[in-house]
């Protein structure tokens, strides 16, 4: 009686839609060329006010031809870290059509030396991406006066 029941409510599921919409045509967004071109781009979308209070995970969705189709904020945490959710990171990236990436966080005690946690994000996002044909092209550690980038350094 209960499989019944169940079947007869099969029109009560959720209908999932994949929008990604844009206000900037393709002319105007941003190229990537460098890890100092993403390390400009990404501080003058972050809060002055906050860079050096609490820390935040960012990526850059970035398109075949190395421009930015977006900025996605993954978390916002306190002090000494936040929490990354790879789901959060994929779905992002799967959504905006992405095929490549940039991992930007900042550190509020100024520091850019990653941590063994940046290491491990770091480790887990490239392996991830490989799977799903996402490429992870960097990982920035941000202060407001400087940084940090996984590729310039070897680090991945």
């Amino acid at each position: 009686m209960e499989t019944i029941k169940t079947l007869q409510n099969w029109n009560q599921v959720a209908e999932i839609e994949l929008v990604y919409k844009t206000k900037v045509k393709a002319s105007e967004r941003p190229f990537i060329n460098s890890s100092k071109t993403a390390y400009q781009l990404v501080l003058q979308s972050w809060n002055s006010d906050t860079i050096e209070f609490f820390e935040q995970f960012k990526i850059l969705l970035i398109n075949q031809s190395n421009k930015v189709l977006g900025i996605y904020e993954v978390s916002s945490g306190g002090i000494s870290g936040t929490i990354v959710d790879l789901r959060l990171i994929f779905a992002a990236a799967l959504k905006a059509n992405a095929v490549s990436l940039i991992m930007i966080h900042n550190h509020p005690s100024g520091q850019t030396r990653p941590s063994e946690a940046d290491i491990q994000i770091t480790r887990k996002v490239k392996e991830a991406g490989k799977i799903l044909d996402v490429t992870l092209l960097d990982h920035l550690i941000i202060t407001p006066e400087t940084y940090y980038s996984f590729a310039d350094e070897g680090a991945f």
